[in-house]
């Protein structure tokens, strides 16, 4: 599995439903009225964490203001929420003669987009958060902490960049520049930024179906083929977990820079996919094959195994123990997998059809069958 395939499937940029619930658990854990409203520009926010984001803050008492080009869900933010348009190359407008006390940057890749919104928002926000990636990382292969060594950017001038540039490279620019993107950040608001460092976001709204497939094919039922072994580590985070601590960091007045993944404790897959069939209440078999044999059979880690790490299993890893010190929760990952299969058998049937992830039945049943026929032919 190479390093820009991993990096595709760590994008955060995908579009997501709007309908996304706030947790009972959330709500009764953080009272609205035990914080200060704030007045919050959230640059995106109808994006895959964006919705979430908005509703959260809303029932806290926040004032919010989105920002973005009205193109993604228009018209499904609540009513309370001021929407400016315009769009981050060059059309900034509308920022202009604003004040606010909180900037979250949700979708920036480009460090030219920080730049050209610094520009605007420098000195009219007193705090500015920005959602980075673990994929700034240069190597992720023994684990990481906020302080490894970052990717660097070797292409051309990077505020020249674009994302059609990008994702034509295979997106393997995406971590180098995201990189370039924090410096950018800390240099317009020096000791007023905060960076948090999501790894894999999954859960209702994903349409990557990066987590979504474990759901879709255990609730199907019969033979499962899973991957590597059961003791392998992963991580994630919940879509709505990640943007309710980004507001709560941002009531805190953080800053400094975060690695925003997990759950709590250590997860391999073996339980993880066990905790999936148990909350499904699926029949589901489990068929384990190393990961030498799926290699010999072209079945590739983060795409057709979704989570799965396979050769990098460090970056299963991450160390996330200062978001943890600063109140990062988790909801069971029982929740995440009802509500991510009830979101998806909610979408059109020719969705459904056409997972974006992980194996066809086709495919899985031809690996599975290989597998079979040779250890039977090992045991004669």
């Amino acid at each position: 599995m190479n390093r820009t395939t991993r990096r595709r499937f760590l994008k955060v940029c995908t579009a997501a439903g709007a309908t996304i619930a706030l947790s009972i658990r959330s709500r009764s854990l953080f009272a609205a009225n035990a914080v200060k409203p704030l007045r919050i520009l959230i640059l995106g926010g109808t994006g895959f964490t964006g919705p979430s984001q908005v509703r959260y803050a809303l029932s806290r008492g926040h004032k919010i203001t989105t920002f973005n080009r009205g193109k993604t869900h228009p018209g499904e933010l609540p009513n309370e929420v001021e929407q400016l348009f315009g769009d981050r190359n060059g059309q900034l407008d509308a920022l202009k003669g604003r004040n606010w006390d909180v900037a979250i940057d949700n979708p920036t890749t480009l460090p030219a987009w920080v730049r050209d919104a610094a520009q605007i928002l420098k000195g009219n926000v007193e705090r500015y958060v920005f959602i980075s990636t673990i994929s700034v990382y240069a190597d992720t292969s023994k684990g990481v902490d906020e302080t490894s060594l970052l990717a660097k950017y070797d292409g051309p001038d990077p505020y020249k960049e674009t994302l059609e540039a990008m994702k034509a490279s295979g997106y393997k620019t995406y971590g180098p520049l995201k990189a370039l993107s924090e410096k950018e950040a800390e240099e317009w608001f020096p000791d007023k930024t905060l960076i948090i460092r999501p790894g894999l976001i999954v859960g209702p709204g994903d349409q990557t179906d990066r987590f979504t497939y474990w759901p879709v094919r255990i609730d199907r039922g019969g033979e499962v083929l899973a991957p590597g072994k059961p003791s392998d580590p992963v991580q994630f985070i919940d879509a709505r977990d990640l943007p309710e601590w980004t507001i709560r960091m941002a009531e805190n007045r953080e800053t400094g820079i975060y690695n925003a993944t997990g759950p709590a404790k250590p997860l391999e897959i073996g339980p993880m996919l066990d905790k999936i069939k148990d909350a499904l209440h699926s029949s589901a078999t489990f068929t384990w094959l190393p990961a030498e044999f799926l290699k010999q059979q072209k079945v590739e880690a983060w795409s057709d195994m979704p989570v799965w790490a396979g050769d990098e299993l460090g970056l299963a890893r991450t160390k996330i123990d200062r978001a943890l010190a600063k109140g990062l929760t988790f909801r069971p990952l029982e929740e995440t997998a009802r509500d991510t299969l009830a979101w998806f058998k909610s979408l059109a049937q020719d969705r459904q059809s056409k997972m974006r992830a992980g194996l066809t039945l086709e495919r899985e049943a031809e690996a599975l069958a290989t597998w079979h026929k040779k250890e039977m032919t090992k045991s004669q």
